[in-house]
């Protein structure tokens, strides 16, 4: 009996151990899995922060969006009706267009980039539902955070609609705008034929008179819409000052041209243009080194002339043009002269 007393008693302490280590074990296994869902609420309480913060700047953005949209549009106005000129009308129709076209490029762009912003947050949204839902244990108040983010992504969606709505009026407005630009090039167009047919009208006057007046001489022509001196008739040869018979000549011009002048309309914005030109052959002298010289001081000269005989000073214009603009191409003595000439034409600013 005391022998089985004994081995029942060893029995009993070797089984103890064993208990020992099993729930040491189960302990460790337990501690390891809070550990891990602690871990995992954490990273989820993160990424959840993260989201929310991306949301706010993107209804910070979306705000700003909205503003400058206001701002676009209440700064829309009607084009002037009242306007200088119909140049200038067209002037600032064009810089408007271009603007607008600006902006319409911005707004685009800024469009774009929120659609990638909530499609690339509907993704996130999506999987991380996804994980929620795969994940049993999910605090209620991780699951009322994913409701508030669909919530704030069905109001993205419905301001991304909205921004489209106003881009496609704007767009809209600006065809409108396009189609008033092309009609006021029309009417600029066709006010600016009416004016050039009204010089040249005026032209041929000037013309036709001052022919009367200078007689049918074979040194003085028209050639198209210019009337030409022979510069023999006005200047000896390599001067640019005026002799008599010049100066006798251009008075008679100036009295034409400030007769015919009384003529035009306030509005005819006219320009007389004195052009010099030489013939081929250099010249260098110590009052002119080159050809261009000369046929400036020329033009000059005349110009002056003109302003003592009364013309307005700011209806004149000179160009030396030297040897470069020939009337007839050769290096005869009857070219040579042809093309030293003075030419004057009546034009508009």
């Amino acid at each position: 009996m005391a022998g089985i007393g004994r081995r029942a008693s060893r029995r009993h302490l070797d089984i103890w151990p064993g208990w020992v280590d099993a729930l040491s074990s189960l302990v460790m296994v337990i501690v390891f899995l809070l550990m891990v869902f602690v871990l995992s609420q954490f990273a989820l309480t993160s990424l959840l922060h993260g989201k929310d913060e991306a949301l706010a700047q993107l209804n910070s953005r979306i705000a700003l969006l909205a503003d400058q949209l206001a701002m676009e549009q209440a700064d829309k106005a009607k084009l002037a009706a009242d306007m200088a000129t119909l140049t200038e009308q067209l002037q600032a129709s064009l810089a408007k267009n271009t603007q607008l076209q600006a902006d319409l490029d911005v707004a685009g762009k800024a469009k774009d980039d929120l659609a990638a912003q909530v499609q690339a947050l509907t993704d996130a949204a999506g999987a991380k539902q996804a994980e929620l839902d795969n994940e049993k244990n999910v605090s209620a108040q991780a699951k009322a955070q994913v409701d508030l983010l669909n919530q704030q992504l069905a109001a993205l969606r419905q301001q991304l609609a909205q921004l489209n709505a106003a881009l496609a009026a704007s767009e809209q407005k600006d065809k409108e705008q396009q189609v008033q630009i092309v009609d006021l090039g029309k009417r600029l167009n066709a006010a600016l034929a009416g004016k050039v047919a009204e010089l040249a009208r005026y032209r041929s006057e000037f013309f036709g008179k001052l022919r009367e007046v200078l007689g049918d001489r074979p040194d003085i022509r028209i050639v198209g819409d210019r009337f030409v001196f022979q510069s023999e008739v006005l200047f000896d040869s390599g001067s640019a000052e005026l002799g008599d018979r010049g100066r006798k000549q251009l008075a008679s011009l100036a009295k034409t041209l400030l007769d015919i002048s009384k003529k035009f309309p306030k509005d005819l914005n006219w320009i007389l243009r004195v052009d010099g030109h030489t013939d081929a052959v250099p010249i260098h002298t110590p009052a002119f080194a080159s050809n261009w010289e000369l046929s400036s001081a020329r033009a000059t000269a005349v110009v002056k002339f003109l302003i003592q005989q009364g013309v307005a000073p700011e209806r004149l214009a000179s160009t030396g043009f030297g040897e470069f603009q020939p009337l007839e191409p050769g290096d005869t003595p009857d070219v040579r002269a042809r093309n030293r000439r003075i030419e004057l034409k009546l034009d508009q600013r």
